[in-house]
C-alpha cells in the first residue's frame, strides 16, 4: 500500500493525496480532492507530479528529496518560518552520506516543496531557461519574502481605468488578439509578454481556496486573486464558460475557474485591487488601445455602439452596392450578348 514514504515519482494513491493536502492546507471539506480524476484535484496533481519528475529529472542529482514525506517535513518547517539556513541544517541532519554540492541539493528539495505549497516558482530551476518570474529567497523566512515581493505600493496611477463588464478574458482574445495562457506559477499571473500578445492567467481556483487560510500568503491576496479571476472569467456569462471548457493544453485547467463568481460595480472598481493593481492597469491599456484589424474583431467589438453600427451599416451598404452593381453588370452583359446574337 503507497503511503507518504513512497517515491515521488510513483503513481498517487488516495490516501497518500489526503496526507498531503492536509499536511499542506490542513483539512478540507470544501471539495473531495481524494480522486486523481475528480475535477478539482487533476490540474493540481498533474502540476504535482510534473514538479517532482523535473526536480528529480537525471536520476535525482539535484535534489535530496526523496519522498512524499520529505516535501511535507520541508512544508512544516515553511510554515513554522523557519529560515532557509535553519531549515537546510534541519534537512542535513538526514542525508546518509555527504558531498561537496549538498548545500544545492538540499536548496532544490526547499524550492520544490515551497512550489508544491504554494504553486510558486521558488530559487532558479534547474536545466534552462524558463522564461517565468522566480523568487529569489536568500535572508529571513518564506513569509517574509513573499511578503515583500506582493505587498510593494501600486506604481502606477489608474485614472481613467475603468473595468466595464466587456472587460473579460474572452473579449481579450477576441478584439486584442491577447492569447490567454494557463500558468502553474502564482508570480506571473496577469503577466503580458511576447510584445503584450500572450496573458499568463494563474487557473487553479480549487487551490487557491484551500489557501485562505496561509500563514505564509499575505491577507488578501488569495481573495483579490480570485476577484481577477471573477472579472476575467464571469460565472454569469455562459459564453466564457464555454470558451475555457475549450482552451488548449499545455496545462490541465481547474475547471473552478469560471466558477469565481461574478464581479458587482462598486467589486469592479481599479482601486479595489491593490496586488494586482499595476498588470490590471497595464492590462486595461491593452485593451482599450486595441484596433480591431480583422473582421471578427470589428464583429465583436462593441465597446463603441455608435462606431460598431456606422462600421457594419457601411459594410451593408458597400456590399449591397457592390451586389446590385453586379448584377447590373451581368444583365448589361447579356443584353448586348443577345443583341450580338440577334444579328
Amino acid at each position: 500500500m503507497a503511503s507518504v514514504s513512497a517515491s515521488l515519482l510513483d503513481a498517487l494513491e488516495a490516501s497518500t493525496k489526503n496526507t498531503i493536502i492536509d499536511a499542506f492546507w490542513g483539512p478540507v471539506s470544501t471539495y473531495d480532492w481524494s480522486h486523481c480524476d475528480d475535477a478539482p484535484s487533476k490540474a493540481y496533481w498533474d502540476f504535482y507530479l510534473g514538479a517532482c519528475e523535473h526536480a528529480l529529472h537525471d536520476g535525482g542529482r539535484h535534489a535530496s528529496a526523496r519522498t512524499h514525506q520529505d516535501i511535507i517535513d520541508i512544508a512544516n518547517l515553511l510554515q513554522e518560518h523557519q529560515g532557509r539556513p535553519e531549515i537546510r541544517e534541519a534537512l542535513r541532519c538526514k542525508l546518509t552520506k555527504h558531498s561537496a554540492t549538498e548545500d544545492e541539493l538540499l536548496d532544490s528539495s526547499i524550492g520544490l516543496a515551497a512550489r508544491l505549497l504554494l504553486m510558486i516558482d521558488v530559487g532558479s530551476l534547474q536545466f534552462g531557461f524558463s522564461g517565468r518570474q522566480q523568487l529569489q529567497w536568500h535572508k529571513g523566512c518564506l513569509k517574509d519574502c513573499i511578503h515583500s515581493y506582493f505587498c510593494a505600493p501600486p506604481a502606477l496611477g489608474h485614472e481613467g481605468v475603468k473595468l466595464h463588464r466587456v472587460f473579460h478574458a474572452l473579449n481579450l482574445e477576441r478584439i486584442a488578439g491577447v492569447d490567454i495562457i494557463a500558468t502553474d506559477n502564482l508570480l506571473d499571473h496577469l503577466r503580458l509578454t511576447e510584445d503584450d500578445t500572450k496573458l499568463y492567467v494563474f487557473n487553479h481556483a480549487s487551490l487557491l481556496k484551500c489557501q485562505y487560510g496561509s500563514s505564509i500568503l499575505p491577507d488578501g491576496l488569495v481573495e483579490e486573486t480570485l476577484r481577477t479571476l471573477a472579472l476575467l472569467f464571469p460565472q454569469s456569462d455562459p459564453t466564457t464558460r464555454k470558451w475555457v471548457r475549450k482552451l488548449p493544453p499545455p496545462f490541465s485547467l481547474d475547471p473552478l475557474l469560471a466558477q469565481c463568481g461574478h464581479l458587482k460595480t462598486d467589486d469592479r472598481q481599479i482601486e479595489k485591487f491593490t496586488f494586482w493593481h499595476d498588470r490590471l492597469v497595464v492590462l486595461k491599456q491593452v485593451f482599450d488601445e486595441a484596433t480591431p484589424l480583422t473582421m471578427s474583431q470589428w464583429w465583436y467589438d462593441r465597446r463603441n455602439g455608435v462606431q460598431w453600427c456606422t462600421f457594419w451599416v457601411a459594410i451593408v451598404v458597400l456590399s449591397l452596392t457592390l451586389f446590385f452593381g453586379l448584377i447590373q453588370s451581368v444583365e448589361g452583359a447579356l443584353q448586348v450578348y443577345v443583341s450580338y446574337q440577334g444579328r
